[in-house]
């Protein structure tokens, strides 16, 4: 008989197309590992980010109760699982006609942690991420008829400038004692500057009380402020809150 080859069990007919198949195998396996790699650090990220976005939001609730109007001592402990915090200065303006009328220097204290960003400054608190800035707690700034209400938390901080974690978890105390006094201007037509390293959230925030707005660097230091403006004269009615500021860490 001719014609007829028997070749033996596990025997490739084709000797180029088994070491194809061998190449195409160790390929795919490659781009599984490259795959699984890219996952695993995507995911990483994620998770990463999550945690730094929740621990940004607890600092926000604890700058709001510890920057709240209530008088007296009090301490707010935050639990920083990573990031930084310091305090920074900043300013609020009330504007007449003539120029400032008065002026303080409230102070802002900011945590930051890679692309997280909260500031709690005039009783506001802001959050500043990928998404945007936004603000979690509003000012103290009301308008009423022919009446224009402003709170001013004015920090007179103490104690550490600044306290970073060094990627390490750290308890970091607020240590606050309040005094309210009130001042009562007369009806005129004035304006109030908010001095923001985020403007468009403050500029957004006023806007919702009514509020026409336009950016100035009322003291030339680089910074702008958003100045408000109401319309008709009003009284003013400033509540300023003297807050002695301690920064220390642990509780």
């Amino acid at each position: 008989m001719t014609g007829l080859v028997r070749r033996g069990p596990g025997t490739d007919p084709d000797p180029d197309r088994a070491q194809t198949a061998v190449v195409g195998v160790a390929i795919l396996l490659g781009l599984t590992v490259l795959a699984v790699a890219g996952l695993s650090a995507t995911a990483g990220s994620i998770v990463e980010d999550g945690a730094a976005s929740a621990t940004a939001t607890r600092v926000a609730d604890d700058l709001e109760t510890a920057l709240g109007p209530a008088s007296g001592a009090r301490t707010t402990t935050l639990a920083l699982d990573s990031g930084s915090m310091r305090v920074v200065n900043r300013s609020v303006w009330v504007l007449g006609e003539g120029g400032v009328v008065w002026a303080g220097h409230a102070g802002a204290i900011v945590y930051a942690d890679g692309g997280h960003r909260v500031t709690g400054f005039a009783g506001a608190v802001v959050h500043r991420d990928d998404r945007g800035r936004r603000l979690l707690a509003p000012s103290r700034l009301a308008p009423a008829d022919d009446a224009l209400y402003l709170g001013v938390p004015v920090l007179n901080a103490s104690g550490a400038d600044g306290v970073a974690t060094g990627g390490h978890g750290l308890d970091v105390a607020l240590r606050t004692d309040a005094r309210a006094r009130r001042i009562d201007l007369p009806p005129g037509r004035y304006r109030v500057g908010f001095e923001t390293e985020t403007p468009a959230a403050w500029e957004r925030h006023l806007r919702e009380r009514g509020a026409t707005t336009t950016r100035r660097d009322v003291d030339g230091d680089g910074v702008p402020s958003v100045v408000a403006a109401f319309d008709g004269p009003r009284r003013v009615h400033l509540i300023v809150h003297d807050v002695r500021l301690r920064v220390a860490v642990g509780r």
